[in-house]
């Protein structure tokens, strides 16, 4: 794991086109995936039937839904950056997102990161994050995107 820590706007686009950072792995395991499935009332056979999925699958196993690796963001998000003299962070959207490559039951998925954008609207940093969400022993990346977030700095 790699972390920044960023206390400013000036501090923030200073690391424009760079590497912000990279988490450490974290495993969906099957168990993961039940409880998303849960939560989000998806219970399709490709999530949650190993039996089936062993035979029908393409996989020969279970995989994690798309949105269970999307909401891996916040926590592996908070492995990468630490921005202080915050008084309120605000999600503004996601573009160009794409899900390249289905997340198998049990591996692991990380979370680089690198600033691709930053924009002071009146003392509000509006920062694009250029993120891929990448499978370990994997070429392929599970998801890519452009994530916008709204700074405001004290």
């Amino acid at each position: 794991m790699r972390m920044v820590t960023i206390n400013n706007y000036d501090e923030f686009a200073a690391y424009l086109g760079k590497n912000l950072g990279v988490s450490d792995y974290v495993e969906l395991s099957q168990e993961r995936i039940n409880l998303f499935a849960d939560a989000t009332l998806d219970h399709q056979w490709i999530h949650v039937d190993t039996e089936r999925a062993a035979v029908e699958s393409p996989y020969k196993t279970t995989i994690a839904h798309g949105y269970l690796t999307l909401s891996m963001l916040p926590y592996l998000w908070e492995q990468v950056i630490k921005v202080n003299n915050v008084k309120m962070l605000v999600n503004y959207g996601m573009d160009k997102m794409k899900f390249g490559q289905p997340v198998k039951s049990g591996e692991s998925v990380r979370l680089v990161a690198d600033l691709y954008a930053i924009e002071n609207l009146r003392g509000i940093a509006r920062v694009q994050i250029k993120f891929a969400i990448e499978i370990k022993d994997s070429p392929k990346k599970a998801l890519t995107g452009i994530a916008t977030f709204l700074y405001y700095f004290e």
